[in-house]
């Protein structure tokens, strides 16, 4: 396992309630109101873009978007998340729980770990608790996990397990592709760093992204994918339609928007490769994503898409 660097009786509906003013985060855009997907398509075209200009940078999101290595990550946090409130004594059943617990998981998932944290403590002193320090919850989270996944990344290492198997369909070929024609890749994850370079690499994508690889850090302000993107259009002189987003979360398809970039949402189902999730697709149609695919494997059509 790589090195981490990095009031009692209360409602599950009122916390629910007070979702957007946690941490002062803006809660994210409701779930757009659309027609269900057509399953013959394989990418779901939004909007055009408005100015018809070279892709130059291409910045993806990890887990969920090519890596398949922490499926299930929900599984281990929001029962871990369930256990620490039931041990303030609250008098609200597991369902309450597990209700409040999922919905601030969910809203904050794309975000970096420590965020999801830092809600739980909020949520256990809210219950007249003294909470533990957030680092203190992720570390504990990531621990968890990393008995459901290790198995994963021991058998890419090992050889047991070919890479292609705990990626995104078609996420190689995809890579490959853009960088052949020029497209510089960065790689920007709400997970820690140390485990992002570990797991691209058990992978073998990492050297898709010639060092530009980054990851949450324990002094969480730090680190943003906004303050990559930023980066990446501050040091090469770009425009926004020059750089596109692609993702599976809502946080980085709206930082892609609010640039004037070009946005990709990966609506993929973790647990069936190929399917499509469809609140993830009403989730990023609701951040603004320009296009959504299920995954990569259409490679003509995205690349038509891209460059025309």
């Amino acid at each position: 396992m790589p090195s981490d660097p990095s009031s009692t009786g209360l409602s599950a509906a009122r916390g629910v309630e007070k979702k957007a003013n946690r941490m002062n985060e803006p809660a994210p855009p409701e779930a757009a109101k659309i027609a269900p997907p057509d399953p013959r398509v394989t990418i779901e075209i939004i909007r055009q873009p408005e100015q018809r200009v070279p892709v130059r940078f291409a910045l993806f999101d990890f887990d969920g978007t090519l890596s398949l290595i922490r499926e299930g990550w929900q599984g281990v946090m929001i029962p871990y998340f369930v256990e620490v409130l039931q041990e303030t004594g609250t008098d609200e059943t597991p369902e309450e729980l597990e209700a409040l617990v999922r919905e601030f998981v969910t809203r904050l998932t794309g975000k970096q770990t420590i965020y999801q944290c830092l809600a739980l403590a909020e949520e256990v002193e809210r219950r007249g608790k003294k909470p533990d320090d957030a680092l203190a919850y992720k570390h504990e989270y990531l621990r968890r996990l990393w008995e459901r996944i290790a198995h994963r990344v021991e058998s890419l290492k090992s050889g047991k397990a070919h890479p292609d198997t705990m990626l995104v369909r078609g996420s190689r070929p995809f890579l490959d592709a853009l960088r052949a024609r020029g497209v510089r890749c960065y790689l920007a994850s709400g997970t820690d760093i140390a485990y992002v370079r570990d797991e691209a690499s058990a992978l073998r994508i990492d050297g898709c992204f010639g060092g530009h690889i980054y990851g949450a850090l324990d002094d969480y302000k730090s680190f943003s994918k906004q303050m990559i993107i930023d980066r990446i259009l501050q040091e090469n002189d770009l425009h926004g339609p020059e750089l596109v987003v692609i993702g599976d979360g809502y946080v980085e398809i709206e930082n892609g928007r609010s640039v004037g970039g070009r946005t990709i949402g990966v609506a993929s189902d973790e647990a069936h490769p190929g399917g499509l999730d469809e609140w993830k697709r009403s989730r990023l149609i609701g951040a603004g994503a320009d296009a959504i695919v299920r995954d990569f494997a259409d490679l003509d059509a995205l690349l038509a898409y891209l460059f025309g």
